[in-house]
């Protein structure tokens, strides 16, 4: 077999001479690297949830393989980002940490506890007393407070931990909307993370999923009208996006949940946007209606095309829910949500420019998925490995180590032969039953490019990415900042030379 598969490459490739020239020309790229050492219009915060190291290496090949190649040689959108750093990601109570005490590490700075949003350490889960006092900022909000615009991308719904710590402190991931509160909570004065969202600082984009904790409980949904599942839940009966829309008279708000609507929206005259596009998350690319629901591509695209038109900069958040893939077991769900991922950072670095914006991809954490199974090159990532396992039957490449794929007949695995593992919904086999995979405790790693985004090198634990993009973008805490850059610096000294000359030639008018 390996003799067959060296015969079918390109013949440069088994040449020592092509892997010299192209490392030489990538050493040459390193030799003129030099870092953007002023400040940030711009920030773009890119979340892919639950990318570990190993899915984006599966993800890397994926893409190449749905382009024509054999995958591993891929680029990557975000594997042209010049400057790289490992990211530890444990909070402070958890050595396997979960998606609302990360975002709060690297929205606000601080690491945090399990279950919390926007709050630090101090604060424990669910006690809602807790809540007061203890409350911590993210670099979106500091970002509005001082002129910028902001925005919030996601394929979850907006309520949800990753982006809600942009926002929202509660000492609940889960209590989205009012209803969702126990009664002691809402004693104490502890407030829903939709009511949160629209109500704590104003947000000019949100998009993504998450409709029916905005409206009053049986509110029917416009998309699915006869389902009672769907249905409005807040029990205030408040409708959280009128209170939105109203917010800011003053400017063009919109708000949309079908992709017509959305595709409609003029951002030249677009001040303000939601787009609620599912009653919760919305759903996997795999299986997204084209015609209803935007892409996050798409999503990303109309909000920096809002966004930039502020003259002070914005920050952008853009969060692809990887994750929920994996914990359902299934690794074609996660890994087309992953490759889409890398369009939207594909898209964004067309949309804006290095010298201006600091762009910073990452992960929350990682999934206890892996491939192996010493595979040939160019085989399909969602295929099998060439030599049956020790009981004598096949096994694909892609396996988790615990999850719903565990499923042993007899005290004996089963047998994938006739089964069709190329299938969407196809669960890779698990070594451990559980309903839900795993969260993955190992290192993440955050890419990035633009302004002092040489400040990412090395090991740096997870809150550390909020203070390089704060840094970065003279947010504070920081006043001691980078120069503005050249371009803008020369401008203003043109700017004061002119004033100057202008006065000057009053005056002597006058004197005449």
């Amino acid at each position: 077999f390996l003799s067959l598969f060296l015969l079918a490459l390109p013949p440069s490739l088994t040449e020592p001479s092509y892997w010299d020239t192209q490392a030489k020309k990538t050493l040459d790229a390193a030799l003129k690297l030099r870092p953007r050492e002023h400040r940030a219009k711009n920030v773009i915060l890119f979340l892919g949830d639950g990318m570990g190291v190993s899915t984006v290496s599966a993800t890397r090949i994926l893409r190449g393989q749905m382009e024509g190649g054999t995958g591993e040689e891929t680029m990557l959108a975000m594997d042209t980002f010049p400057y790289l750093a490992l990211s530890k990601t444990y909070s402070v109570d958890k050595q396997v940490a979960d998606s609302a005490s990360t975002a709060t590490a690297y929205h606000c700075g601080v690491k945090a506890n399990a279950k919390t949003v926007g709050l630090s350490a101090k604060a424990v889960a669910y006690e809602c007393n807790t809540t007061f006092g203890n409350e911590v900022y993210s670099v979106l909000r500091r970002a509005k407070a001082q002129g910028r615009s902001v925005g919030i991308v996601t394929t979850t719904r907006v309520q949800h931990a990753s982006p809600a710590a942009a926002y929202a402190h509660s000492v609940s991931r889960s209590w989205y909307s009012d209803a969702d509160l126990p009664s002691s909570a809402h004693r104490h004065g502890c407030v829903d993370i939709a009511t949160q969202l629209v109500t704590n600082f104003d947000i000019d984009v949100i998009l993504g999923g998450g409709r029916m904790y905005m409206t009053p409980k049986g509110t029917p949904d416009p998309e699915y009208p006869t389902s009672s599942s769907r249905k409005g839940s807040r029990k205030d009966k408040k409708n959280l996006i009128d209170v939105w829309l109203k917010a800011k008279p003053n400017k063009k708000s919109h708000y949309v949940w079908h992709k017509k609507e959305f595709d409609e929206i003029n951002v030249k005259t677009t001040d303000r946007l939601m787009g609620l596009f599912e009653p919760k998350d919305m759903k996997f690319e795999v299986f997204r209606n084209i015609s209803r629901d935007p892409s996050i591509v798409e999503m990303t695209e109309k909000a920096i095309q809002i966004l930039r038109k502020n003259p002070k900069g914005y920050f952008l958040f853009v969060e692809d829910e990887i994750d929920h893939g994996h914990h359902d077991g299934i690794a074609k769900l996660a890994l087309t949500e992953a490759v889409m991922f890398d369009h939207a950072i594909q898209r964004a670095a067309r949309l804006t420019r290095e010298s201006d914006t600091l762009t910073v991809v990452t992960a929350d954490h990682s999934h206890v998925f892996t491939f192996g199974g010493n595979t040939p090159r160019g085989n399909p990532i969602f295929g099998l490995a060439p030599k049956n396992a020790d009981d004598e039957m096949p096994f694909t490449s892609i396996l988790y180590a615990n999850g719903p794929g565990y499923v042993h007949i007899n005290g004996t695995r089963g047998n994938i032969t006739m089964v069709d593992y190329y299938d969407e919904e196809y669960m890779q086999q698990a070594a451990v039953p559980l309903d839900a995979e795993t969260h993955g405790g190992e290192d993440v790693t955050i890419y990035a490019k633009g302004p002092m985004a040489h400040l990412f090198h090395g090991v740096k634990e997870q809150n550390y990415v909020a203070h390089v993009m704060a840094y970065a973008a003279c947010l504070e805490p920081y006043r001691n900042c980078p120069p503005l850059p050249h371009s803008l610096s020369s401008s203003s000294c043109v700017n004061i030379h002119s004033g100057f000359l202008i006065i000057m030639l009053g005056l002597l008018c006058f004197l005449r």
